[in-house]
């Protein structure tokens, strides 16, 4: 729709009309050689043509009103799991679904089919390894935020996997669901979990627990069995009674170092239909023994308790806690070097009990660290060797701690900055004092509300060894007071367990790096490695072309190369099946070839095999939340027939421009039409 405005007053369009019928009246009043007709028409195209460039000068402007109709729209979200696979016979529902977007279309709707994925399809597989049904529903709603979408169906088994349950959440449009799969409950023995440790230490026995579920199968023998290499290793079995779940507790000996792999199977009994659920492998990694840590104080202290906490949740450290006079240690372990990390609690007190045994372990490899806390004779740090010179020794203040943003030798929670500043102060040295000068500070200390540049836990480099040094006593309070204020004592753990995990590490001064970024893959995804080449001075270059063999456990071996570049570290291999494999990476370095090997593990993702019984009354209760209807899937037609009563609406949304009119083609064209028009009759009527 279009419409004119004018920048000034419509009446000016008379005077417009006047200076056309003067000029024209001025030019044609005198005698012409063609005749009176050919003349009124000359004076009508020179009239109006004048009209028009004088109308120009009023500045008319087109306002251009468009009307654009967006139609409803429809997706139907399909559940592409594997759990629907051997119930619902795929070209049949593939069919139905092509005619079912046929016919809504016929209706005036615009259909898309998607996966719970998002992905558009045109062939149903079958093939996803999870399901999360409530994450499908976001998704969808949030890609169509603004659009015209009137519904979604949802043709699933109700089956869930992953993320939430989609009744808590509220949605916006009206979810019709479409039951596929099988609601009867068959004959069934599942492995539902095995419980083990991932880590065993070599010469130990370590415990795994297998869990069967039970599912109408009363009194039947169940055999489990547990292989290793292929070879039988225990075997038990159980009669079920009238129970739902069974459990079967073996012991497996952690022999060779290294990743190594057990099969753990539930026999199939006769009236079984599922038997991809009888089955499992867990891969356990043989380590030669832990690492240990040795904390020694003066006496006992609540800040040990919380040291102790959090060294243990990793079951790679074994604490070990030395008073002089209380507890008894292995005297082996005071030999420098035996510990990978030596834990000084208020090191050189008043008595100074432990100051020997700190001259006797700070000459080995191994780390260092210091807990200064009000015990602590500040006097003697210097003497004794510790490079931590405090102006004023004997006041103290109150601080809490505020994350460095200097420090980058590892990566912290992103909100531990807000946790720290919530804890409760400790007692710290009053004043500035001295630290090396290759110090990298970790937390500094806030007095009040005020970030200092005085550090609070810091570390530095001396004689080949890790030094750190924590100032402040009162650990434990933190700990309490994260745990009363959020249920957990997330930060602080993660803030000294990496302290621990940094000091205990020897620092890698090799040229080439090459890791999985983790120890454990799914085959749903790829497995993913990071390659890092270095310099004289330790700086990252590029260029260089890595080579990396594969080896399965089964011996197969498989060979891939890439070139190093920035931001192409990461090398990416996708389809490997289940199994333990090693790798074996190489580069060339200043004509010299560099080479690193390692462990990883593929494990299997057989979620969707656990559980194949349809379940069609969350269905029901997710439509009848949002408005909307469940339907078996042989109701696909009475689906339709329903939505037919429903009128398709369509959208409007409407687009106004200004453009002035001169800016039109159409009127410049119309005038150089009109101005022609009267030229060429002019001269074919023997006008000069």
């Amino acid at each position: 729709m279009q419409r004119l405005i004018f920048e000034s007053s419509p009446a000016f369009i008379f005077l417009c009309l006047f200076l056309g019928l003067g000029y024209a009246f001025l030019l044609y009043k005198s005698k012409h050689p063609w005749s009176k007709r050919i003349n009124q028409l000359l004076f009508g195209l020179r009239a109006l043509t004048v009209t028009l460039l004088s109308f120009l000068m009023i500045g008319p402007i087109v306002k251009l009103t468009n009307n654009i109709f967006e139609k409803p729209e429809i997706v139907l979200l399909v559940d592409n799991s594997t759990s629907l696979k051997e119930t619902v016979d795929s070209v049949k529902f593939q069919t139905e679904l092509n005619e079912t977007r046929k016919q809504l279309k016929d209706q005036g709707y615009e259909v898309s089919i998607q996966t719970l994925t998002g992905n558009n399809i045109e062939k149903i597989k079958f093939d996803s390894r999870t399901s999360d049904l409530n994450s499908a529903l976001k998704n969808t709603i949030a890609d169509y935020e603004g659009k015209n979408l009137a519904g979604i169906v949802l043709l699933t088994d109700g089956i869930y996997n992953s993320g939430s349950s989609p009744l808590y959440t509220p949605w916006r449009v009206p979810v019709q669901t479409v039951g596929l799969g099988d609601t009867i409950e068959h004959a069934d023995l599942v492995l539902k979990n095995v419980a083990y440790n991932k880590v065993a230490y070599q010469g130990n026995q370590f415990p795994l627990r297998a869990e069967v579920l039970i599912k109408r199968l009363p009194n039947q023998d169940v055999t489990v069995s547990v292989r290793q290499n292929g070879a039988l290793i225990n075997q038990q079995k159980k009669n079920t009674g009238n129970k739902s779940l069974l459990e079967f507790d073996f012991l497996a000996d952690a022999k060779e170092k290294g990743i190594q792999r057990l099969d753990v199977s539930v026999q199939l009994v006769p009236a079984e239909m599922n038997i991809k659920n009888n089955s499992a492998s867990i891969f356990v990694e043989v380590v030669e023994g832990r690492k240990k840590i040795l904390v020694i104080a003066p006496a006992p202290h609540p800040d040990l308790k919380a040291l102790r906490s959090v060294v243990e949740k990793n079951p790679n450290y074994e604490f070990i806690l030395h008073i002089p006079g209380v507890s008894k240690t292995d005297p082996a372990l005071f030999q420098p070097g035996q510990a990978e990390l030596v834990v000084f609690d208020q090191p050189f007190d008043q008595e100074m009990k432990t100051s020997a045994l700190f001259s006797q372990l700070s000459k080995g490899k191994s780390s260092i660290l210091l807990l200064i806390g009000n015990k602590t004779n500040l006097r003697q740090l210097v003497p004794n060797g510790v490079p931590l010179n405090f102006e004023n020794p004997y006041q103290k203040d109150e601080a809490t701690a505020v994350v460095s943003a200097n420090f980058h030798d590892f990566d912290l929670l992103e909100n531990s900055s807000a946790i720290l500043s919530r804890y409760p102060p400790i007692k710290v040295p009053f004043g500035k004092f001295s630290y090396p000068q290759n110090a990298q500070v970790i937390l500094n200390q806030r007095i009040g509300s005020v970030a200092t540049d005085r550090p609070m836990l810091l570390s530095w480099d001396e004689n080949n060894h890790k030094v750190a040094a924590f100032i402040g006593e009162g650990l434990w309070q933190w700990r309490l007071s994260e745990f009363f204020s959020t249920e957990k004592s997330e930060v602080f753990d993660d803030i000294f367990l990496k302290l621990v995990q940094y000091l205990s590490t020897l620092d890698d001064k090799r040229k080439f790096r090459f890791f999985p970024i983790q120890n454990e893959f799914t085959d749903a995804a790829p497995a993913v490695f990071e390659g890092q080449v270095y310099n004289d001075l330790f700086e990252k270059v590029y260029g260089n072309k890595i080579d990396l063999t594969l080896r399965s456990e089964h011996g197969g071996a498989t060979n891939y190369s890439y070139l190093l570049s920035p931001g192409g570290e990461r090398y990416q291999i996708g389809g490997l099946k289940e199994g333990s494999y090693s790798y074996t990476a190489s580069t060339v370095i200043n004509s010299k070839k560099e080479s690193v090997s390692g462990q990883f593990l593929v494990t299997a993702q057989n979620i969707e095999s656990q559980n194949l019984v349809a379940d069609f009354g969350l269905m029901r209760k997710l439509s009848l939340s949002t408005g909307g209807k469940f339907y078996h899937a042989t109701e696909l037609q009475k689906f339709i027939a329903d939505n037919k009563k429903i009128e398709a609406k369509s959208l409007i949304h409407s687009e106004e421009s200004l453009d002035p009119l001169i800016h039109l083609k159409w009127f410049f064209f119309l005038l150089l039409a009109l101005i022609s028009t009267e030229w060429f009759i002019r001269k074919y009527s023997g006008s000069y």
